[in-house]
């Protein structure tokens, strides 16, 4: 049965499920979800990606996990984790840069986090020529804190869904999928469940703001196992970078923004990173976080444009395609400002490269 009509007869049978459920089925139902079954990255894809831009990306992040291993006294032994690697670009551009510091990937256990099995599959072909093996872990947890951690997170936040509250002339209320009176699934409102928190800024009638259980659980746990091994994890993900209202729910397919309701599992279902959240909860867990910087920003501190020039002046006919990626990457009105970077770190001392004043 297909998953549209599953969440139909679920919905008739136990009532409307909130928004973060509803994302959550569409993305990783083992049936027909989306990163279950048919992920579908790139550019003749649904969706791109960072790393998928151009190689420049992933080149600098492996040249600064270089920079942390280096700052944290060039351990023999540590962890070089990313979630949710895609289908292994970044981490593939990374080990190549590396491969200027012997030493660093002599040193590297290679751990990748990824749920979705054709994704696995894709990493693994794309990793195969490296000489450091990757290793899957189902999550966090699995991680062993026996060595430093050097992690990468890109656009894994907006892969773990929130739930949506609105204010009401009535009060306030949770906005969940439900079915009309045509059998359709369709957004309506619903009185809040117990415990809830009204939000701590100012928000107008009308307006929806979200809150992310699960955003604020990777925070805690990612904050955990730094504080306990010692390292950095790196951040990147659009979204916002302090608290405020709106629905940021979208889906797309084929480049396209698409009704989120319109073919549960056949699109990718996303919601802005809350960076707010996710930081004070690996705070709280014991680790140390800087602030957050705007993507364009962060790669221009890590040399993103000298780099840019070194590949145009290796190959002079790529220029005009150099030049565009570079926009894309770093552009206020592409990904520079929406996207954020932001790192959690331990010891205190550490300084990391990229948020240094």
């Amino acid at each position: 049965m297909p998953l549209i009509d599953r969440l139909r007869r679920e919905i008739a049978l136990t009532g409307p499920m909130t928004v973060a459920d509803y994302v959550a089925r569409c993305l990783h139902d083992p049936e027909d979800g989306y990163y279950a079954t048919r992920p579908n990255l790139g550019a003749r894809g649904d969706f791109i990606t960072a790393p998928l831009v151009s190689q420049m990306f992933g080149e600098l992040i492996g040249l600064w996990a270089v920079d942390i291993w280096t700052r944290l006294g060039a351990p023999d032994r540590f962890r070089l984790v990313e979630v949710g690697p895609g289908d292994g670009t970044l981490m593939d551009d990374a080990l190549r840069a590396a491969r200027l510091a012997p030493a660093f990937l002599e040193a590297c256990d290679l751990v990748l986090i990824e749920p979705s099995a054709p994704l696995r599959e894709a990493q693994a072909r794309r990793l195969s020529d490296h000489d450091r093996p990757p290793r899957w872990v189902k999550s966090l947890h699995a991680v062993e804190t026996d060595a430093p951690v050097i992690l990468i997170a890109n656009e894994v936040l907006d892969c773990l869904p929130a739930r949506q509250f609105m204010r009401t002339d009535t009060g306030w209320a949770e906005r969940r999928v439900g079915l009309d009176d045509s059998g359709d699934l369709t957004f309506g409102l619903t009185a809040p469940s117990a415990g809830f928190l009204k939000p701590a800024f100012n928000i107008e009638t009308g307006q929806i703001f979200e809150i992310s259980e699960q955003q604020a659980a990777f925070g805690r746990d990612l904050g955990a196992l730094i504080r306990e091994a010692s390292g950095a994890a790196l951040l990147i993900d659009y979204g916002r970078d302090r608290p405020g209202p709106g629905g940021t729910l979208q889906a797309l397919k084929r480049h396209e923004k698409v009704d989120p309701l319109s073919t549960p599992g056949e699109a990718d279902l996303t919601q802005w990173a809350d960076f707010p959240v996710v930081l004070e909860a690996a705070v709280r867990s014991g680790a140390d976080v800087t602030g957050c910087r705007g993507q364009g920003d962060f790669l221009r501190a890590l040399g993103v444009e000298a780099r840019a020039q070194r590949l145009m002046q290796s190959r002079p006919d790529a220029a005009p395609v150099i030049e565009r990626q570079l926009h894309r990457l770093t552009a206020p009105d592409q990904m520079g400002d929406l996207f954020k970077a932001a790192c959690v770190f331990a010891p205190k001392s550490l300084s990391i490269p990229g948020f240094e004043t």
